[in-house]
């Protein structure tokens, strides 16, 4: 057997989520179907292994994930048959062949998220998929002070929501962004680290959001942490703003192919 390590870009929109699940679209599926049609079908079928899961409507820049082949086929073979059976809401940017102990889950060394936020005074019908919304003012040094407060390793129960199969809540945060694209009229926010827990970027995105209303005083990250109480965080940022950006591995660089 031969392993191919992919890297691909979904509109999660259109899926609910990256696992597999009974009688619903998923990446995971739609990966595993055209895999299998590549292999001619194989008895037992092949699985595909992905990085990490993400929700029903988040959406992926550069998601990886691997599978074994039976075959030998160039990389780039590769690349354009998988594309040429997937649907058009995924694309896979790159397909190399790796060693056969090279793991996309467990080999990851850090990962990357990026929320939008839309600030229209409506939810503009061409972004609602892509973007949360919030029409409020939002004091962008504040959210970007009280950012620095997540940097570090932490035990982050109070940003787990229920359902989290975890044995830790301890997680480290390598990077924290906030910033404006006054271009577009949102609100960027960017997290960087060794592992994010079930809705953790969006219950943190959401505390943000609070602090930058004036909902909360921007010191309040460190009590809320210590409270190791979900009740403490409270809201959770909507899945449409959410994008995998990234994931990173120890022995490539921490670079995305493109953001497309």
């Amino acid at each position: 057997m031969y392993r191919y390590k992919i890297t691909f870009a979904y509109d999660g929109a259109g899926f609910s989520g990256f696992q597999i699940q009974p009688h619903k679209r998923t990446v995971e599926q739609t990966l595993k179907t055209a895999v299998n049609k590549i292999a001619k079908n194989p008895d037992p079928p092949l699985h595909v292994i992905g990085s990490g899961r993400t929700d029903a409507g988040v959406h992926a820049l550069n998601q990886v994930a691997h599978f074994d082949m039976p075959y030998l086929i160039p990389d780039e073979s590769m690349r354009k048959a998988l594309n040429s059976i997937l649907p058009l809401d995924i694309l896979v940017k790159k397909a190399e062949r790796v060693p056969n102990d090279f793991h996309a889950r467990y080999d990851t060394h850090s990962k990357r998220y990026r929320y939008r936020v839309d600030q229209g005074e409506f939810v503009n019908p061409f972004k609602r998929l892509y973007t949360a919304h919030y029409k409020y003012p939002l004091d962008l040094a504040k959210m970007q002070r009280a950012a620095q407060d997540l940097l570090g390793e932490h035990d982050f129960t109070s940003f787990v929501a229920s359902g989290s199969q975890a044995q830790s809540n301890v997680r480290r945060i390598d990077d924290v962004l906030v910033k404006r694209d006054e271009i577009n009229h949102e609100v960027i926010f960017e997290f960087e680290g060794n592992g994010f827990l079930y809705n953790q970027v969006r219950i943190m995105v959401a505390l943000l959001l609070e602090i930058g209303n004036g909902q909360r005083p921007v010191d309040d990250i460190p009590r809320v942490l210590a409270a190791k109480d979900r009740q403490a965080a409270r809201m959770t940022a909507p899945a449409t703003g959410l994008y995998l950006v990234r994931v990173n591995y120890a022995d490539s660089p921490a670079k995305n192919i493109d953001d497309c």
